[in-house]
């Protein structure tokens, strides 16, 4: 085989995977919005069909022949290809001896799981899901060692989820949260200021016209976002950069709710949207680095979103669509809401401090599940005890408890700690972006292109070129290190609640 003619089949079987996974992403986004409740067995059949052939295309002995060409002359490559071959055969060698079948089984698992965890937070019973949550964690089990009889297997898909990051590395940041937090939320607990809850009449058409606005002010483009509601909040690529899909849920009592899951996807669009269009339909489109994406996420949701600043720029539009509230509510009012300390069992609706405990929680219950320290059957048991150990708090069902996140029975095993690594990233990233622009200054005045601009530049138009960990030392020079977004955490609530 001749390089150039080997670069156009690679940059074929790339597109053909791309389309793939158009299919499948826009499946899931359906099943998830608009999709009529009895058309699972249909989805089901198709997405079985389609992931096969992924994995075909992924593992057949012709690309592994292709890859391995390319890599045996990957000088002679660019850069971008050189990093897709290697991506993929990475992803090669930790799925080489899972046979197909068990594979193609597994994703036909996940889309039925999905299903019955539905069923079973309407019916507000965990044992409807647990059948299938056990299958997942057992068949993820197997196949991490498969690849890797000596290794752990939590390792195996902390890894898998996010190149390059250590279950050691994770260890350490969540023992940081265990040492510094509870005693700021115990001083805030104690303190004398109180801050009034958001609670109001909202209809959904005005939170929908608040969301546009979001979108809009921070620079989305919407010829290319589409926009739904769905029973839990998601942001998701369909089929490339080019497309790219915000859901989103409203509370009638709290438009805040609706709001920062809005922010919280617009941040992950921006970062898929501004990477170069040369990555589109190759493996490196859509960063490849969950830890990134939740950076930018949390950049935008948290730091930029629940600032001050943020919230007096914005007060007029709130004004216009919700005057019955800020009649009696000031932009320091709305200000001091969003950022209320307040330990709940929802770990989308907590306020940013607690949130770190909610990560603490099902980060220590997975890796003990993929451990077989924790049985499935005793996951609620487990759930109830954790979050009376770290935010005090009596779990009164499974619905309000262990079955409301769509994580595990999806299959995202390995996904909660990427959070808080990109929580500490997305402060870092703040740091060093403070010391070329005046960031306080375009939050106040709305003009967030000198914010994209910055990002862009440093983080997102890379795509998957770099890994999460490469990419922080390349350009923003920090490694994944929390004492900074601790720190962060601290100043702000300790200013908000006069500690």
């Amino acid at each position: 085989m001749k390089l150039e003619q080997a670069r156009v089949e690679f940059s074929k079987l790339q597109k053909r995977l791309s389309a793939f996974h158009h299919a499948t992403s826009l499946i899931y986004y359906d099943g998830n919005t608009t999709a009529p409740p009895d058309t699972l067995s249909n989805r089901t059949k198709a997405l079985a069909v389609l992931n096969e052939e992924i994995v075909r295309l992924s593992m057949g002995p012709e690309t592994m022949e292709l890859l391995m060409f390319l890599d045996e002359n990957k000088f002679e490559l660019t850069v971008n290809e050189r990093r897709s071959v290697d991506f993929m055969l990475k992803d090669y060698n930790k799925r080489k001896n899972i046979p197909v079948e068990e594979y193609v089984r597994y994703e036909g698992l996940i889309a039925e799981a999905e299903d019955a965890w539905h069923r079973a937070q309407d019916e507000n019973d965990f044992e409807i899901g647990r059948p299938y949550l056990e299958d997942i964690f057992e068949t993820s089990r197997k196949f991490a060692l498969m690849e890797n009889p000596n290794d752990d297997p939590y390792q195996y898909w902390l890894d898998k989820n996010e190149e390059g990051l250590e279950v050691s590395t994770c260890d350490r940041i969540f023992e940081s949260i265990k040492e510094e937090i509870p005693s700021l939320l115990q001083a805030i607990g104690e303190s004398d200021v109180q801050i009034e809850k958001i609670d109001g009449e909202f209809p959904a058409e005005e939170q929908e016209s608040l969301a546009v606005y979001m979108m809009e002010l921070f620079g989305i483009n919407m010829d290319r976002v589409g926009f739904a509601t769905g029973p839990h909040p998601f942001t998701t690529m369909i089929g490339s950069h080019f497309d790219e899909r915000i859901v989103t849920k409203y509370l009638r009592r709290d438009f805040t709710s609706s709001l920062y899951s809005v922010i919280y996807g617009i941040g992950r669009v921006l970062c898929d949207m501004g990477q170069a269009d040369n990555l589109a339909y190759t493996v490196l489109d859509g960063t490849t680095s969950m830890v990134i994406l939740q950076s930018q996420s949390y950049l935008y949701e948290n730091i930029i979103g629940r600032s001050r600043e943020f919230i007096e720029f914005i007060y007029p539009e709130l004004d216009e669509l919700f005057p019955d509230y800020t009649e009696n509510h000031t932009a320091e009012d709305v200000y001091k809401s969003v950022n209320k300390v307040e330990p709940g069992l929802s770990r989308l609706d907590s306020d940013e401090l607690t949130y770190t405990l909610h990560t603490l929680i099902r980060y220590e219950l997975e890796k003990a599940m993929m451990r077989k320290d924790l049985a499935v059957k005793d996951l609620p048991d487990a759930w109830k005890e954790l979050y009376k150990k770290y935010l005090g708090l009596d779990v009164p069902n499974d619905k309000d408890g262990v079955l409301q996140d769509m994580h595990w029975p999806f299959g995202a095993i390995g996904n909660f700690p990427t959070y808080m690594v990109g929580n500490a990233y997305g402060a870092a990233m703040v740091d060093r972006m403070g010391e070329a622009i005046d960031i306080k200054g375009c939050v106040s005045c709305g003009n967030f292109k000198p914010i994209n601009e910055w990002a862009n530049d440093k983080i997102w138009k890379y795509g998957g070129i770099y890994t999460s960990g490469e990419l922080m030392r390349k350009f923003i020079h920090a490694e994944s290190d929390s004492a900074g977004y601790i720190e962060y955490l601290k100043n702000k609530y300790k200013e908000i609640y006069k500690l």
